[in-house]
């Protein structure tokens, strides 16, 4: 048996279920693939993506629907090193990845507000391109259930705002383009379980930033990402399933017991028909 032959056994087998049958759920539930769809599966080189793209094979052997996969990878600016590390694992997973390029990394370098908003954005631009360039009309990325929790405390504490991070979204300013998060339910540490299983070892984000605050050990706190995840870290040593009920949060949400909220470019607010509801409270 092949080593990309053992690799995908411990998906549907040893961790069946956390990660195969959540990656399943996470597309069943929030309806990420459609008959005919031609998905782009972008791989950066880390641990998520790649097992997002190995998932998406061991889909496509299944047949339950008719849908088409292109493996992409965008180099935005690695070293050669970890470039040739993404070439080899590909390799070594039997993923047959297209990779182009794009000098990201030197246009936000120097950028000292959000870096890591902008190379996102910018990287999901070309993402959207080069996926049109191939015929597709949906791009995947391998946010898991931990960037999920971590999205809404960083929206609460540091923007003001009750938000997550969508399992799909259809882009503004790509029409016809969607985005989805078929990991949506996939926790980290068992992606790091089935890495190290494997005997596995990916790139981690690889820009110039990342490695000046990893090598800092964060001590300059210049990501939020990361104090979130200790943040977490602490509390689930005292409640272990507060991760789960961070994530229930944003889907038992009582409009009731809202201040304000919007939807597209209306603002509500509790007081436009306070007056109203009491008089119906009143009737009753």
């Amino acid at each position: 048996m092949e080593k990309f032959e053992e690799i995908e056994q411990t998906i549907t087998k040893r961790f069946r279920k956390e990660i195969w049958k959540r990656f399943v759920k996470g597309i069943c539930e929030y309806e990420m693939i459609s008959e005919g769809d031609k998905i782009a599966v972008c791989i950066s080189g880390g641990k998520d993506s790649m097992l997002m793209a190995k998932c998406f094979q061991e889909l496509k052997k299944h047949r339950k629907m008719n849908f088409d996969v292109k493996f992409i990878v965008m180099n935005p600016g690695y070293n050669e090193l970890n470039k040739q590390k993404i070439i080899s694992n590909s390799k070594l997973l039997n993923i047959p990845i297209t990779m182009f390029e794009a000098d990201i990394f030197n246009r936000v370098v120097n950028i000292e507000n959000n870096p890591c908003y902008i190379c996102a954005r910018m990287r999901r631009g070309y993402l959207y391109e080069k996926a049109k360039e191939f015929g597709c009309n949906k791009i995947a990325l391998g946010h898991h259930f931990d960037d999920v929790i971590e999205t809404i405390l960083m929206g609460m504490f540091y923007g003001a705002q009750m938000q997550t991070m969508m399992p799909k979204v259809q882009s503004t300013s790509h029409p016809g383009m969607e985005l989805i998060r078929p990991l949506y339910f996939v926790k980290e540490e068992d992606i790091i379980m089935w890495r190290d299983k494997n005997e596995l070892e990916f790139i981690e984000c690889a820009c110039r930033f990342t490695e000046e605050y990893t090598a800092n050990d964060n001590k300059d706190g210049k990501s939020k990402r990361q104090e979130m995840k200790s943040l977490i870290k602490e509390m689930k040593q005292n409640y272990e399933n507060i991760d789960i009920n961070i994530f229930n949060s944003v889907q038992n949400v009582n409009l009731d017991t809202i201040i304000s909220y919007k939807r597209g470019e209306n603002t509500y607010h509790f007081l436009d028909d306070y007056e109203e509801r009491l008089e119906k409270k009143k009737q009753l």
